[in-house]
This record gives structure tokens, sequence and C-alpha cells, in this order.
């Protein structure tokens, strides 16, 4: 079966594409789809485990888990963690 998968923020440096189309056995986890894909891109194991455990799904626009069940047709979202911002001294009221 065929999902889409969609790569957002740094990963899409990472793979080097914005979108794809990845055949997967039926009955594949989403867990088992991230692995696959991030086993692809990388050598160093620390570094892809870490991102696996910070990485965040959604299928079909909704944020799911590793174990649920991925389908024909599905749109697969993988969203990097988010840091950041720069705090800045408030400025008083006027």
């Amino acid at each position: 079966m065929r999902v889409t998968v969609l790569y957002f923020g740094v990963l899409r440096d990472r793979f080097g594409v914005r979108d794809e189309v990845v055949e997967v056995e039926a009955g594949s986890s989403v867990g088992e789809l991230v692995s696959v894909l991030l086993a692809r891109t990388s050598n160093h194991a620390m570094a892809t485990e870490q991102l696996k455990r910070s990485l965040a799904v959604a299928v079909n626009r909704e944020y799911c888990s590793p174990v649920d069940v991925l389908h024909d047709g599905d749109e697969v979202a993988l969203l990097p963690p988010v840091s950041g911002g720069r705090r800045t001294a408030m400025r008083p009221a006027c």
C-alpha cells in the first residue's frame, strides 16, 4: 500500500524532499514507517533515536501514536521538535 509522507521544518533538509509517496506493507504502524524513513537518512544511531522520540506525527491531519496502523492513501506528516524563540524584555506600557 502507499502513503504520502510530508516533511516539515528541518526534516525537509534532512530528507531532501518536501514530500514523497512511500510503499509500506499492509498493517504497518506509524512507528514502523518512521523507523524505516529515519534509517534511510543517517548512520548516527543516537541522533536518529533521539529524533524519533521527539518527533510529532500526524496521519490525515490528526496527531497519532507510533502504534496506530496506516491505511492505503494515508497522508503522514512528520513534524520536527520545536524549540525556541528569543526572550525579549517587556517594555513598560505608555
